[in-house]
């Protein structure tokens, strides 16, 4: 059994999602103590995590930042904020998705059963072998441990940042189309916001410029990303 927990102040919407994970069968848990949401996450120890932008003490982005620190569990955030930039600093701060409210249970639901099935079920990395890693030109990625690697630095990927640099690197030089990319990260892509995606490639291009690759991520207008073989040539 999955363990969700709910990081909500609003008492009827937190129990409206618990009463229809349980259903569901899921095992959820509130955080009631928003002084202390870290130390609440290390002692339940869930599977995954909803979490509320506007509350009491700090906001939600400062606790996804801290529950970052210790764990790489999904996050998503549940909030009425409906401004690109809100679901911009969702995603900078560490959360895997981003849900309006008010929302549909069963959308939540669907988001849910497909983060954990990328986490822990038949999409998750189960074991560390030879195929775990992709290298193109030096520039090597380990999928299991989710770090990129180049001219001896390395970077520290999310989930998704990983997958998105692993669907580029699949196919250097080629274009890696939108749907292709929203489909490696989300199972069910019909409530996915696009710009969700072009905030996750933003961040991959972070990662490639702290290992000292710049410009390696090419936007083609209208298709999707390629990967260009730029750093090939740096002495």
């Amino acid at each position: 059994m999955y363990t969700i927990m709910i990081v909500e102040d609003d008492d009827k919407i937190a129990a409206i999602l618990g009463s229809y994970l349980d259903k569901y069968g899921y095992a959820s848990v509130r955080a009631s103590d928003y002084r202390n949401v870290k130390q609440t996450f290390a002692e339940l120890e869930p599977h995954l995590v909803l979490i509320d932008i506007n509350l009491p003490q700090y906001d939600g982005f400062y606790w996804c930042r801290q529950i970052r620190t210790i764990s790489n569990v999904p996050i998503l955030f549940l909030s009425a904020r409906v401004g690109e930039m809100d679901q911009v600093m969702a995603i900078e701060n560490g959360g895997d998705d981003y849900i309006t409210k008010p929302f549909h249970l069963e959308v939540v639901m669907a988001k849910v059963k497909g983060a954990l099935r990328r986490a822990y079920g038949e999409y998750a990395s189960v074991s560390v072998t030879a195929s775990d890693r992709i290298e193109v030109e030096g520039l090597t990625l380990d999928r299991a441990k989710g770090t990129l690697e180049w001219d001896g630095r390395r970077a520290e990927l999310s989930r998704n940042e990983t997958k998105l640099a692993e669907e580029l690197m699949k196919r250097p030089g080629e274009i890696a189309t939108r749907e292709q990319l929203l489909e490696a990260l989300w199972d069910d892509v019909t409530f996915v916001d696009d710009n969700t995606l072009n905030v996750n490639v933003t961040r991959v291009r972070r990662k490639l410029e702290e290992i000292g690759i710049d410009k390696a991520v090419d936007t083609v207008r209208g298709q999707g990303y390629r990967l260009l073989v730029s750093w090939r040539d740096v002495p």
